[in-house]
């Protein structure tokens, strides 16, 4: 087993006991510790415990590396790897019974930054739709699902109109206002629209062949580390503004012919 075959199956390991214990905590009631940003930027107690045991997982089995969650923040490692962590993908889903929630965990190699870092491994579990999602870097995409892995490939030639296309919208409501002029700016590229409320999960759709293409801005580092691997890997391709990596500013990924129209028809202004 290659070292990066050993990031994989830990992170496969607690990705799945980490999912197991969010729907554990759904199916007992969920509690809104607090609303962050804004009114539907919330953290439940299960986000935090959520966290707290795949840091723990982590801290025991690779104690030198770097851990950076959405709930505690970045801590440097001295190995050289960081973990980019979010508990649960899709909060508002989880608090409200939706199923389209999911636990994602990536490697990465470098500086906690997504400029900077070159992802490694990366796996995005669904508990309550049992599909697990994960890529190595040059070990392609795959999703395993009733421990039956199938290789992920994304079209080559996804239409560049007339395309099923998935987005979202910040929590910020002073931003909604250019959200909805960029949905406004792609929809004649687009068969229909998706909101689907998980971007982790968003990414493994288009990887898996069941969105076009995806776009967003307001994307936090954790929310796109393992599906962005995930996607490329697949054959597909993953950026930010013009040139640029997936990042606050703008994420998008589609196969290359859809990812060249969404970004020109993106930066229209």
């Amino acid at each position: 087993m290659t070292p990066t075959d050993e990031l994989l199956s830990l992170a496969h390991d607690i990705a799945r006991e980490a999912g197991e214990l969010a729907r554990r905590r759904r199916a007992e009631g969920v509690h809104i510790a607090a609303t962050k940003s804004a009114l539907a930027d919330i953290v439940t107690a299960a986000d935090r415990e959520v966290e707290a045991l795949i840091r723990e997982r982590l801290a025991r089995a690779r104690p030198d590396d770097g851990f950076f969650g959405e709930e505690s923040g970045a801590e440097q490692g001295t190995s050289g790897i960081t973990w980019v962590v979010d508990p649960i993908d899709g909060t508002v889903n989880y608090a409200y019974g939706i199923p389209a929630y999911a636990v994602s965990v990536a490697a990465v190699e470098g500086m906690p930054e997504p400029t900077r870092w070159r992802a490694l491994a990366g796996v995005v579990f669904a508990p309550m739709l049992g599909e697990l999602f994960h890529a190595t870097a040059g070990g392609g995409a795959w999703l395993t699902l009733d421990d039956h892995p199938q290789r992920l490939t994304v079209p080559a030639h996804a239409p560049a109109a007339g395309a099923l296309l998935a987005t979202g919208f910040g929590y910020d409501p002073a931003t909604h206002d250019g959200d909805l002029a960029r949905v406004g700016r792609v929809m004649p590229l687009a068969r229909d629209l998706r909101r689907i409320g998980s971007a982790s999960l968003d990414l493994c759709y288009v990887a898996a062949g069941r969105l076009d293409g995806y776009f967003e801005r307001g994307l936090n580092p954790w929310d796109h580390a393992a599906g962005a691997l995930i996607v490329e890997e697949a054959g597909g391709r993953v950026g930010g503004l013009p040139g640029g990596r997936p990042g606050k500013d703008l994420t998008i990924a589609a196969a290359s012919e859809l990812f060249a129209a969404l970004e020109a028809a993106i930066d229209e202004h």
